[in-house]
Order: structure tokens, then sequence, then C-alpha cells
């Protein structure tokens, strides 16, 4: 029998989940900032249609804002990460694989399951529209590349009602014609620039190229696309999300930094965002990388930025401990006298805490076990409560360096006192 991908792509996802909870948005434009409020990262159908370009800064689209009545919003990435995550769960109840390819994506096999996978692909849409409130397309086809295909196609064909069948299309060529090679899933922009200058613009053009040819020029990655939009499957679904090797916090300050206390408080803050996704993935940490960026003096110094790392005696998930190797690494680079724009922290040499190789010198911590059960204790809460309710001190409290959002929307899933109320008529 053969294998029926099915990609899901939540459509304009930022937009939508702005508009779950406020449906009076929905025909209305909405368009989603970036960190600071600085550039447009999302765009709803009708804000595409008025033409609001992507990643333009928000202070040269205030008049066209204005103009046509768009709706604008600071990104969420609160409600994002957990409206994604009710979708995602949604998902896996309709296929007995599934690999979860992004905050908005995910490709299922529906292979041999009952009813067709065309019907199946319609109660998936129906079932996430009405359990979560986000509008999905579904692109079905025998490989992960052409279901991606197919889902593009979906989005923009009114007549598909958002599902579209790779294989049933009277004319696949005409479909592979309309998508640029530059769009074709694993063909990247120097790839893409390649095929131009050989004349191969559209995704059947590349389709249809000679084997060798692309595999001198594009390696094997190359050859599983070509072999993929042919029909032949190259591409297994992911079992697993391969694990990360390093974890990341950082932010743009809403306004210049320029003591190392604040500069000290925001780190901290960064520390233990992504110490709680270490241990939520398993994981401990070998070392601690903190850099800083300043803005650029009018004295015409070049903006200073640098980067420093600090290790524990031994791999940790602790943020205490990982909050004063940040303070560390800090003290060797801070320099008086810059604005600093921003400021992160990186985990680096990670590992699974349950299956970890120790040294033969490393000596059991007698306070390892308290720190695990006071890291549990710490994550339960603020699982139960909303992310933030429990921090060190070491976090702040008022945060005056924290990003800009002046706009930003309720974060009705997971913060309890911003949960929407509903009040009888």
């Amino acid at each position: 029998m053969a294998t029926i991908f099915a990609l899901v792509d939540c459509n304009n996802f930022y937009a939508s989940c702005e508009r779950v909870f406020a449906p009076h948005l929905i025909g209305r434009p909405v368009v989603v900032l970036s960190n600071n409020d600085g550039c447009v990262i999302a765009r709803s159908a009708e804000a595409k249609a008025l033409g609001v370009p992507m990643g333009k800064p928000a202070f040269l689209c205030r008049e066209l804002f204005a103009r046509h009545d768009i709706a604008v919003f600071s990104s969420n990435y609160a409600l994002y990460g957990d409206m994604s995550a009710r979708v995602m769960a949604t998902l896996s109840r309709f296929a007995p694989a599934m690999e979860i390819y992004s905050i908005d994506e995910a490709f299922l096999d529906l292979t041999g399951l009952p009813g067709g996978a065309v019907e199946q692909a319609r109660r998936i849409r129906e079932t996430v529209l009405r359990w979560t409130g986000i509008p999905v397309s579904v692109g079905l086809g025998p490989t992960k590349t052409l279901a991606k295909l197919a889902n593009r196609a979906a989005k923009k064909r009114p007549d598909c009602g958002g599902v579209l069948d790779f294989a049933a299309l009277p004319d696949p060529d005409a479909l592979l014609e309309s998508v640029p090679v530059e769009d074709v899933w694993g063909i990247g922009r120097r790839h893409a620039a390649m095929l131009a200058g050989h004349g191969v613009l559209h995704a059947r053009a590349f389709r249809d190229l000679p084997r060798e040819f692309v595999q001198k020029r594009m390696t094997v990655q190359g050859v599983h696309t070509l072999l993929e939009l042919r029909g032949f499957s190259c591409i297994d679904l992911a079992k697993a999300p391969p694990a990360p090797k390093s974890l990341m916090s950082s932010r743009s300050f809403g306004r210049a930094v320029t003591t190392r206390d604040e500069l000290a408080e925001a780190l901290a803050d960064y520390v233990t965002r992504v110490a709680a996704k270490l241990r939520g993935r398993g994981l401990v940490t070998s070392g601690v990388q903190v850099f800083v960026q300043a803005y650029p003096e009018a004295d015409g110094r070049p903006p200073y930025a640098n980067a420093a790392f600090a290790a524990p005696t031994a791999a940790t998930d602790h943020t205490a401990t990982l909050i004063a190797l940040a303070g560390q690494a800090l003290a060797g680079i801070f320099r008086p006298g810059w604005r600093y724009k921003k400021a992160g922290v990186i985990l680096l040499g990670l590992e699974s805490r349950a299956g970890r190789q120790r040294s033969l010198l490393e000596a059991p911590a007698p306070e390892a076990a308290r720190n695990s059960r006071l890291m549990t204790a710490l994550d339960a809460v603020n699982a139960k409560w909303g992310r933030g309710v429990l921090a060190p001190a070491a976090c702040g409290i008022a945060k005056p360096w924290a990003m800009r959002q002046e706009r930003r929307s309720p974060r009705y899933t997971t913060v309890w006192n911003e949960l929407p109320v509903a009040r009888a008529g």
C-alpha cells in the first residue's frame, strides 16, 4: 500500500491565535509585530491583500495601519506556544505516526485509515477548528515534499475547501509549474540561484533534471528532493525531535541598559527561562555562554559586542547555579560607558540528565538531591499557576529593561489573572 503523507499547516497562525479570543477580528486585517514592536512578522490574509510587507518596520507602516483599520498586536509567544500545543495534541488523535515540524506545522501518516485520506483530512480540519479555533489547511501526497506543495496550493485555492490531494490532481504538472524553484522544500537560496542560472525556474523543471546533474551540483540532499518530486518517498517521519545541542534565551531591551546590575538582572531572567526548558527536556548543561551587544556611540566607536563562557564543576540544571555562572561570565565582558541593547544566554554541552556520562573523579554533591526537589517544586508551581509566578529574586520585579509589548493581548490560556471572562447576557 502506497504511503499517504499529510502536512497540516495552521493558516496565518499568530494572527489566528489573536482571533480565537477576539472573534470580532474575523474578517478584519491583523498583523503581529516582532520583539519590542519592531517589525511585521505575521499577517492575516486580509493584511496580505492590503500589501502589508513582511519584515517592514512598524513605524513605517503606521499610516497604512491607520488607513485600513488594521489591528496591530505585539508578539504574545506564551499564547502562541500554548495554542500550538493544543493543535498538536488534537492532531495526534488522528494518525498512528506524527512529526511536529514547526510551531504551526505537522506531518501525519494517513496511510490505510478508514474512509480514505481525503475524508480524514476534512475531519482533521473540522475538529481542529472546533476544538481550538485555529483554521488549518491539509496537503496530501505520496511524499512529504509533495504533501508540502499540496498544502501550499490548498491555501491558495478556495475551491479545495482547505484540503488538496496531489495524487488526485488531473494535471499535477500544472501545480509544479506554478511553484518557483526557490519555494520547493529542501532547495536553499544558494542552490536556487544556481538552478536559475541553468534555466530551472519552477518545481517541474527541477523534477525533470537528470539525476546525475543534481547529484553533482546538490549532493544527496538535492537527489532526495528530486526523487520526492517524482513520487518516491525518501524522507520518513521523524519519530522524535533530535536532541538540541544548545538552548538559548535572548531579548532586545525595551530601552538602553547602562549598568551592570540591570544587565545581571536581565540575564538572570533569561537563565530562569532557559533552565526551565532544559529541565522540561530532561537535560543538563556543562556550560553557560553569555553575550551582550551595545548601540553604536556618537563618538564614532564601533558598537561593542562580546561573549564569555563559564562552566560548572559538574553538569547541572539548577537555576541558581546557572545564574551564578552567568554573573561570572558577565563580569569579564561588561564595559561601563556603553548603552547595551541586547543580551542573551546559551546553554552548551547538553546531555540527558538520566544517562549522562560522569567523571570518575566527580564526587556526589550533597546538595544535589535537595536542588533537584526544589527545581521540581518550582516547575510544578509555574506549570499550574503560570510562568514566572515563582522566580529567583535575582530576576528583579519592576524589570525596567523588559522589551516593549505595548500592544500585547492577554495570555488567555497560561496566566490566571488574564483568563477570558464570560458574562451572562
